[in-house]
């Protein structure tokens, strides 16, 4: 892996733990989804995004924004994040909600990103906020890493040729997930900064060599 110079944060899975039920429920309003809604919040979410992208359609904010109030920070977040900044690690918050849910999400975990990109102001869904967050940072897809919890998120980290890390949030998933050969994975954010050292060290090695 290249020397990371940026990390992209999808709210939903990976700084905060979803509810699935507005998600499908939006799914029920707008695209006439049946059966019952996934235990994850996070599969919930991405399958929304795929009946979305299908359709060209928006998603219901006053629902998203219920997710948002409903959703667990997780407990590590805060002290994570700091210790990123501390170490000159820029952190962008991407999403395909949109900016009123994410506004209420910045709300719930104040912490000071370097952008944040929604649909609204990336303009779509997916890859859109990912593509707009490296670019508008001037920072090669190499450099960029995108945490992610579901195998939607590593296909469109690929899609981009940004490294993908998976959040382990579930061991059995998580077993499954890493055959899709992510550049990595933890099982918590407490672990993201030593992985951002270990990187370093690796790549300072290489250039010795």
């Amino acid at each position: 892996m290249e020397q990371l110079k940026a990390i992209l944060f999808e709210p939903v899975g990976c700084l905060a733990e979803f509810p699935p039920k507005p998600f499908h429920q939006i799914a029920v309003n707008l695209y006439g989804r049946k059966g019952k809604a996934s235990r994850s919040g996070s599969r919930s979410y991405w399958h929304l995004l795929n009946l979305m992208e299908a359709s060209g359609g928006s998603g219901l904010e006053a629902l998203e924004v219920q997710a948002v109030d409903e959703a667990s920070i997780y407990e590590d977040v805060t002290a994570a994040l700091s210790e990123l900044k501390a170490m000159g690690v820029r952190c962008f918050l991407v999403s395909s909600l949109s900016s009123a849910a994410i506004e209420r999400f910045l709300e719930k975990c104040p912490h000071e990103f370097d952008a944040v990109w929604t649909r609204n102001n990336s303009g779509g869904i997916k890859a859109a906020p990912l593509a707009h967050a490296i670019e508008a940072a001037s920072v090669a897809p190499e450099n960029a890493m995108f945490l992610t919890d579901t195998v939607e998120g590593l296909n469109v980290a690929k899609s981009l040729g940004i490294n993908s890390v998976l959040m382990m949030n579930d061991p059995d998933e998580a077993r499954r997930l890493a055959m899709h050969n992510p550049a990595g994975g933890i099982v918590s954010l407490h672990e993201l900064p030593d992985f951002i050292r270990l990187v370093a060290a690796k790549n300072a090695r290489r250039a010795i060599r």
